[in-house]
């Protein structure tokens, strides 16, 4: 087998109109472009029409709709002659509840023979909490009032009958009595039909997120492993796949030997998980992962590029608009406490049936104010402790600390009751069934990714307004910037902990992709500028706001505007809608207020479509393009370069302006990629922001690519290097103690032009000559002149440096 080193990767979103086959065309460009790894979304059979991949129904085969088994040796097959690598995309969490549900056969067989099915531990359901049947939450109304209407009726599946509803389509228990009252023959059933609207509330399968049409999968029994990986691992001991994705491990009953499991039978692939770390978190340090999927690396490396100094005057301007100073830690509570009591009340549920069995002598209502409390105040997505493993005193200590951060205002929680229910989440207790200790160990860690996810990234971020590029997945918004200290010691740590990291800066889950953060960072920079452009845009769009809309999405709304602009009206309605959905303020999912969201639809419309406001947002984007330019480059360019294995996600190879998805999942022009990237290396001159983007994106990866020993081979180094303006950022990659390659970027490009330029600060270079393979210029090594190097006006706010004599 040939060991292809993954030194870089090239995500490719697969669905219906970008199958396997389209992806084939695109292998010779990828590996022009200098990628070493094509990284594919999830390519198990998925949902028909499936645009993500994450729906899966059947582990056993590639999705037909993506070209299926053939297609995928054709896009091996094309990878390996052209040099290239495969990564994929796992999904071990959960599979899809489809319609029709025999699509997904082992749910099939579980709907229609209960407990007694061969499949019965494939999925994690509490049986005794609806009586020993699956709960399924797909009618429109209750159950009675179906009945009565008629909507549901007997049919036939393969000489089977079968009970449908619409186009929902349900499996009868061998036995059943076809000839009885259709009301008495669905209640004899496995399962139980209901409304949609009691999911919350009772489902007693464990879903993902809040998502009831997909059911969690237990990967910890060895049986399901095997079965929901044999094709996948097949692919890696064959060559077809170099490495792998996991998604969400905090969802796993037990990641670290999930990992280890997978690390066996692929005999220690690359292997990468997307896991979100809080603040400082660290990986646990026993997980058999080469690191995280990059939103560590995101929130520093964009942090480069906001200026501290503008938290101040943003607060004060959000504040004036909204008649208070937003505490997003208040938000943040408020929002997981209602997500906690109403979203996941089924899953806080189920925690208490197993507090009621491993401690039936502790007082209910209480107990259960304590678990809220601690999935209210936990400030990560999980601990990781598990059952049979002394926890560490850590891991004690953040508990407790839940409970202080958690707890509602003015409730007082029996301190017995709450040392009852953290023994309990610690594994040490002395309950009457060690059992439900053990499970609902388990179960809580489970519990609180949602409560995260859902609180943090999809509620409280679409509230809280101070500069809304900071809201993003793994972000931290109360961190305006980071410091070149800061940013040096993060680089540093990977090379050290995680030298095979993968790194990003957009992902298919980002809030906003790289540029349209590169663009709002500027707001940090010119915070004066920005209150004053949107006083007057504010002042031009007086006829556009009704009573109905909140100055709080307003707000919202005008940054993102000029993140993404230009926009088209159909892209910003759509992500209108979500935003207010998701914040949950005036509107939501399940209860769409028509009034407030018809306001904004009109808001929306007059933005993108008056004359004056399309050119006061115009203006902006042009008065600000020094700074966007800068950013735009300069963060790419440190994200190829840095330690890790850097994600190019797919078409940001040039500006993306793209927003949450399914916006980030739009088709790639990718002939327009080639062409340009043509021009570019036959040496034009670049044209526009996509062409400099494209050249610094390919000189990079091909540089890593060249020399992958400077980047990530076993002796791969990261030395900072000094300058004397604070307005500029330089680090060199070596083998061993020398460095071969140099990456110089400008930021707060803003503040720099104020200050007239670099003038004569300067870079401290180590000796020899270089080359930069941007501009195509030799300086010699010493003191550097920052304003010959990246100060020209008329060229590159950026350079990538490599010693002469070294061909890239």
């Amino acid at each position: 087998m040939t060991e292809r080193p993954i030194v870089s990767t090239h995500r490719l979103q697969l669905e219906p109109d970008f199958t396997l086959d389209d992806a084939v065309a695109q292998v010779d460009h990828l590996a022009t472009l200098g990628v070493s790894h094509l990284y594919l979304s999830p390519i198990l059979q998925a949902s028909a029409g499936s645009k993500h991949g994450y729906d899966v129904i059947d582990h056993t085969a590639v999705a037909e709709g993506l070209g299926g088994d053939e297609a995928f040796a054709r896009l091996v097959a094309a990878a390996h002659a052209a040099g290239l690598g495969v990564v994929v995309d796992v999904v071990p969490n959960h599979m899809t509840t489809p319609t029709p549900l025999w699509l997904n056969r082992p749910l099939w067989s579980v709907l229609r023979e209960g407990r007694g099915s061969s499949y019965a531990s494939w999925f994690d359901i509490d049986w005794d909490a609806q009586g020993g049947r699956i709960l399924m939450p797909v009618l429109g109304a209750p159950l009675d009032e179906v009945l009565a209407a008629g909507d549901i009726t007997l049919g036939d599946h393969e000489g089977e009958p079968v009970v449908r509803y619409y186009d929902h389509v349900f499996p009868l228990a061998a036995g059943s009595d076809t000839e009885a009252p259709i009301g008495e023959l669905v209640e004899a059933q496995h399962y139980r039909l209901a409304s949609w609207t009691i999911a919350d509330d009772e489902l007693n399968y464990r879903r993902f997120f809040d998502v009831t049409s997909l059911i969690a999968v237990r990967v910890e029994e060895p049986e399901v492993f095997d079965e929901t990986h044999r094709l996948l691992i097949d692919g890696i001991r064959s060559g077809a796949i170099d490495g792998l994705r996991i998604d969400h491990p905090d969802g796993l009953a037990d990641p670290e030997g999930y990992l280890e499991r997978l690390a066996e039978v692929t005999d220690g692939a690359w292997v990468v998980v997307e896991k979100i770390l809080e603040g400082d978190e660290r990986l646990p340090a026993g997980w058999r992962t080469a690191g995280t999927t990059g939103y560590d690396a995101l929130l520093r490396v964009g942090g480069l590029f906001v200026d501290p100094d503008g938290a101040g005057p943003l607060d004060d301007l959000s504040a004036q608009l909204l008649g208070e100073h937003q505490d997003l830690e208040a938000i943040i509570t408020e929002s997981k406490r209602w997500v906690v009591q109403v979203m996941l009340a089924a899953e806080v549920s189920r925690l208490m049936r197993l507090v009621a069995r491993a401690r039936p002598d502790l007082e209910q209502a209480a107990a259960r104010e304590v678990v809220e409390a601690m999935l209210v105040g936990m400030d990560r997505y999980r601990v990781y402790i598990r059952p049979g493993v002394p926890a560490s005193a850590a891991d004690a200590a953040e508990l407790e600390s839940t409970v202080a951060r958690g707890a509602r205002p003015g409730v007082e929680l029996p301190r017995a009751v709450v040392e009852a229910v953290i023994d309990l989440a610690l594994g040490q207790a002395s309950p009457v069934e060690a059992a439900a200790q053990d499970e609902f160990v388990v179960r809580f860690q489970q519990t609180c990714g949602p409560a995260m996810a859902k609180a943090i990234e999809d509620t409280a971020y679409y509230r809280y307004v101070r500069l809304v590029g900071l809201n993003e997945v793994g972000g931290d918004p109360t961190r305006v910037g980071v410091s070149t200290s800061t940013f040096h010691a993060f680089a540093r740590g990977l090379l050290e902990r995680s030298p095979r990291t993968m790194t990003t800066l957009s992902t298919h889950d980002t809030k906003r992709a790289e540029d349209v953060r590169a663009r709002l960072a500027v707001l940090a920079e010119r915070p004066a500028a920005w209150a004053e452009w949107l006083a007057e845009a504010r002042r031009l769009a007086v006829d556009l706001r009704s009573d109905e809309l909140d100055v709080l999405t307003e707000y919202f709304l005008w940054q993102t505007a000029v993140g993404a602009w230009p926009i088209s009206e159909e892209r910003l309605q759509a992500y209108a809608l979500k935003a207010i959905r998701e914040s949950k303020l005036f509107t939501r999912w399940t209860e769409p207020n028509t009034a407030y969201e018809s306001a904004v639809e009109f808001f929306v419309a007059g933005l993108v479509s008056t004359p004056e406001i399309v050119s006061h947002l115009e203006s902006w984007v042009e008065a600000t393009g020094v700074e966007t330019r800068a950013n735009v480059l300069g963060q790419k360019l440190v994200q190829l370069t840095m330690p890790g294995v850097p994600d190019v996600y797919q078409g940001t190879d040039l500006v993306d302006l793209s927003l949450v998805d399914p916006d980030n999942r739009r088709l790639v022009d990718y002939d327009e990629r080639r062409r340009r990237l043509a021009r570019l290396d036959a040496g034009v001159v670049p044209s526009d922001l996509h062409d400099e983007k494209l050249l610094v994106t390919a000189a990079a990866l091909r540089t890593r690519r060249e020399w992958s020993e400077c980047f990530v081979g076993p002796e791969a180094g990261y030395q900072p290097l000094e300058t004397t303006s604070p307005y500029a950022v330089a680090f060199g990659r070596g083998a061993g103690d020398g460095i071969d390659v140099v990456t110089v970027v400008t930021r707060l490009a803003g503040r720099l032009r104020d200050a007239g330029g670099f003038g004569d600060s300067t870079l401290t270079l180590p000796d020899g000559e270089w080359t930069d393979v941007l501009a195509q210029q030799t300086v010699d090594g010493g003191a550097v002149q920052l304003a010959s190097l990246v100060g020209d006006p008329d060229g590159l706010p950026v350079a990538l440096l490599v010693r002469v004599g070294e061909e890239v």
